[in-house]
């Protein structure tokens, strides 16, 4: 957990707009499911979502968190007022005792490849392989493709989490995993195998795989709140953040609240995660290109995934394997 106690990573995410503004709208479009309840934000971090929860009328908030950020969330949590209804709990949330009844669980948990609704496409990007790759045939006027090998592995060995755009994905996506995370179970997600089958839209090399996931946020919406004889406007708001609640449900009515990580979409902290291939391969327009992928939670640690691609195009068949970690 100590990679989460620094200050590196959590601003990366307030200053992810995309991200925070879903999770905002998400607790202030369900204001019903929170006003008057307890709540539980598991891996708080610096405690946004916890304050998030508080403006929307929690009566009592939790906010638990494995690392030492919880220590500078307290802090935060005591400079905006809200020390009585905001409890920061260093722990894990496996080990925290809780003694009442908890109402509603928030938690910002997913990470670079999400098994939540997972995506995969094949891409194109030969600048990116040109800069790791490409330099080594020719240095100073001296022959080092020697060194190929061994750039192509320090360079792709491990997945790489870095921002693509939809000009570079060759097909339309196929999805590799749909969860609802209101009944899935750990099992299901410890090992994660599915084939796949796309054609290419254009002529082009396939430099590897990219990986990305939209999260979908569902619940008590304003159709139910107004099916119950109440509507928005029937009572005026308490605060300010009840009145971005409302005018929210307003504006939204019955849409779908959706957080797409997708390259054609605003950028996310989270960017896609790329599988890179060795040796590109040439692929003309509507060639297919078959396959399966496995994600398993390592032995080592259950946070880690083993990636095993298998892949075939043509004459040509390959196998990749990698360790997210």
């Amino acid at each position: 957990m100590a990679a989460y106690s620094g200050t590196s990573r959590p601003p990366w995410q307030k200053k992810d707009r995309t991200r925070t503004d879903a999770y905002r709208d998400a607790i202030f479009m369900h204001t019903d499911a929170i006003r008057d309840k307890v709540v539980v934000d598991v891996g708080c971090g610096t405690g946004i979502l916890s304050i998030f929860c508080a403006f929307a009328g929690a009566r009592k908030v939790y906010a638990i968190d494995a690392s030492d950020i919880a220590v500078q969330a307290q802090e935060v949590v005591k400079a905006n007022g809200l020390s009585e209804i905001i409890t920061v709990i260093l722990g894990r949330v496996e080990e925290v005792d809780i003694h009442e009844q908890v109402d509603v669980i928030v938690s910002e948990w997913m990470g670079y490849m999400l098994l939540y609704e997972l995506y995969m496409a094949p891409i194109t990007n030969a600048e990116r392989y040109a800069d790791s790759i490409d330099f080594w045939r020719n240095v100073y006027g001296i022959d080092m493709s020697a060194m190929l090998p061994l750039a192509k592995q320090c360079a792709f060995e491990e997945p790489c989490v870095e921002s693509i755009t939809a000009e570079n994905v060759l097909s339309w996506p196929v999805v590799i995993k749909h969860i609802d995370c209101s009944k899935v179970t750990i099992q299901e997600l410890e090992v994660v195998t599915t084939n796949f089958c796309v054609s290419s839209m254009m002529m082009a090399s396939l430099h590897g795989f990219a990986m990305w996931f939209d999260v979908t946020f569902g619940g008590q919406n304003s159709q139910e709140f107004e099916s119950a004889g109440e509507s928005p406007q029937d009572s005026p708001p308490a605060s300010d953040y009840e009145s971005m609640a409302l005018n929210l449900r307003r504006r939204r009515g019955n849409e779908t609240l959706v957080l797409s990580t997708a390259p054609e979409e605003n950028p996310t902290h989270w960017q896609q995660t790329i599988l890179y291939i060795y040796d590109p391969i040439e692929v003309t327009q509507d060639q297919v290109i078959t396959g399966s992928i496995t994600l398993a939670q390592t032995r080592e640690n259950p946070r880690f995934l083993n990636i095993h691609l298998e892949y075939s195009s043509g004459d040509r068949r390959c196998v990749k394997e990698s360790v997210m970690r």
